[in-house]
């Protein structure tokens, strides 16, 4: 931070407490600093040793009191953000529901501070997708995009389906995730054709536009269904996607490319099949977006 502010603002720190948090008697001074200050970056997290071979945890949220540490900072009505450090995926819902911004960096390098301060100071764009899944609770794990579909799928009006009664079924953040300061439109998908040979391919073309009112990166992603095949398939699985850099208001056409062998799986005999049969196909910007679908057909 006082790389990217120089002489231009007083940095000023308080630990609050270590990753395990377990004393709260540093609250006070932090509280006080943030209360005195224009804006406050609160990091919270995981120590690299939390996280690792021989580091199960039965509750995967902010370690020790770090929450209540979050909210005395929320309580001063002060702007903040929530930078985020840590190696598995967090039951974060209060952070999700009630902090102004939450910047995910994982275990990063040593140059991890002058990135942190490009992105929270708008310097870069962020556009980062996840390459994990984040619970609601303990309970939904394991939670994952591409599980295989139940014999009662998911039904909002019906009772006796698979569903939670105290939570909804959608992850708190699901793969494939991730914001931008600018928005992004994704439009008019189409299939260069219907149906494709077990050794062909299929171009899915797409609209992209900035919608924002600056230069970001989207990441486009294709997700595909076997519908009917001699093994139980994934509900839906990542098979393509296009990072596209957009200036504000630009739009432009994009081609993804699936190619049929792309599309098979390891049978029983542990052979690897392509099998004939029809696949749906959704395109959008998480592995929750479905707001763009298409079918086609596998032939023999």
């Amino acid at each position: 931070m006082k790389n990217k502010l120089g002489n231009s603002a007083k940095v000023k720190f308080a630990s609050g407490c270590d990753a395990k948090c377990e004393d709260a008697s540093g609250f006070d001074e932090a509280v006080k600093l943030a209360q005195n200050s224009d804006f406050t970056i609160l990091t919270v997290g995981e120590d690299i040793d939390m996280s690792a071979e021989a580091s199960s945890r039965t509750d995967i949220g902010l370690p020790g009191k770090q929450l209540e540490l979050v909210k005395r900072i929320h309580q001063t009505g002060k702007p903040y953000a929530v930078v985020l450090m840590n190696g598995r995926p967090l039951t974060i819902n209060w952070l999700a529901e009630n902090s102004p911004a939450i910047l995910e960096t994982w275990f990063a390098g040593t140059e991890a501070g002058n990135a942190i301060a490009d992105t929270l100071f708008g310097d870069a764009n962020p556009s980062g997708k996840l390459p994990i899944t984040f619970p609601r609770s303990v309970g939904q794990i394991p939670i994952y995009y591409n599980a295989l579909p139940t014999g009662r799928p998911f039904e909002a009006e019906n009772k006796y389906t698979s569903k939670y009664l105290d939570s909804p079924n959608t992850p708190l953040y699901p793969f494939g995730y991730g914001l931008s300061y600018t928005t992004f439109k994704v439009s008019n998908l189409q299939l260069s054709q219907s149906k494709i040979s077990k050794t062909g391919e299929l171009k899915v073309s797409v609209d992209v536009e900035n919608t924002g009112k600056r230069a970001g990166a989207e990441v486009v992603q294709v997700y595909v269904r076997d519908f009917v095949a001699s093994l139980s398939r994934p509900v839906k699985e990542l098979k393509a996607f296009q990072r596209v850099s957009l200036k504000a208001g630009e739009k432009r056409k994009i081609e993804l490319v699936l190619k049929a062998k792309d599309l098979g799986f390891y049978n029983t005999a542990n052979q690897y099949v392509v099998e004939a049969g029809e696949f749906g196909l959704t395109v959008g910007t998480s592995s929750n977006d479905d707001g763009l679908k298409d079918t086609f057909t596998i032939v023999k």
